[in-house]
């Protein structure tokens, strides 16, 4: 399970030092008009920057779960911390953050179960509706495809190593990966990637450009990546730039990509 309130062991020896080291009598005033101009003064301030960074993305999230947090206290909390005055011990704080813990994973887990859900509704009638359209190619695997140009050059075999262009999008139109944004061509062989990708990279002529729509269970299936929902329908737009045949003298493989079957 996830647990979001644990620091780094770093930053955990760097509030440590800081309890240990720092006056306690520190001001909204002082920190207003906080001066940055010896080393030193920079190293502090990261330090305490770089954890109300770390902090405020766990805050936004657990927001977003729809626990308010409060702000006030955080702060409070951390400046007991470090003039070494807490309010509650060293046992009871951490029943209380895993506590919190479980809670946020639980909600976190039903708002992942609602987004699945959602996502296989969508998946459905998408499907469904594109099919219908003049050009879709729909094949015995579910896969569906529209030829956007047609390539002249030969076609891969699924031991082939291939390099492409790609976009891959959610049916909201969100880009989740990107060849063309990342500014290089990606090459990999074709039998380590999703099975939308092994099958329909195969139907390309190099110097095709096709649209596939890859239901889910020839994606990413019921698995949430973190940027793909689990039982997301995928919209790739890819182009074959070129093929080497399986046995041949081969580059490095780039690295992850969306395609990738990871």
């Amino acid at each position: 399970m996830k647990s979001i309130y644990k620091f780094s062991l770093v930053a955990l020896a760097i509030v440590g030092l800081s309890a240990c080291n720092q006056e306690a009598n520190t001001t909204e005033a002082a920190a207003a008009n906080v001066e940055l101009k010896t080393e030193a003064q920079k190293e502090a301030y990261s330090v305490g920057a770089s954890i109300g960074k770390y902090m405020s993305g766990h805050i936004k999230e657990q927001e977003a779960l729809g626990m308010p947090v409060d702000r006030s206290l955080i702060v409070s909390g951390f400046s007991s911390g470090l003039n070494d005055e807490l309010k509650l011990t060293e046992e009871e704080m951490q029943t209380v953050l895993k506590g919190l813990d479980e809670k946020l994973n639980k909600k976190r887990e039903a708002q992942e179960t609602v987004l699945a859900e959602k996502a296989l509704a969508d998946s459905s009638a998408f499907l469904k509706a594109n099919q219908a359209k003049e050009g879709v190619v729909t094949t015995e695997s579910g896969l569906q495809y529209e030829v956007l140009t047609p390539g002249t050059g030969e076609k891969p075999s699924a031991e082939d190593t291939v390099e492409v262009d790609y976009v891959g999008t959610l049916l909201d139109g969100t880009e989740f990966d990107s060849s063309i944004a990342r500014g290089e061509p990606a090459k990999f062989p074709l039998n380590r990637v999703i099975a939308g990708w092994t099958e329909g990279v195969q139907l390309m002529s190099v110097g095709a450009k096709y649209k596939f729509v890859i239901p889910a269970d020839l994606a990413y299936g019921e698995r949430n990546t973190g940027t793909i929902p689990a039982n997301s329908t995928l919209i790739f737009e890819i182009t074959l730039h070129s093929i080497e045949k399986a046995g041949a003298p081969t580059a490095e493989v780039a690295g992850e990509d969306h395609g990738h079957a990871h």
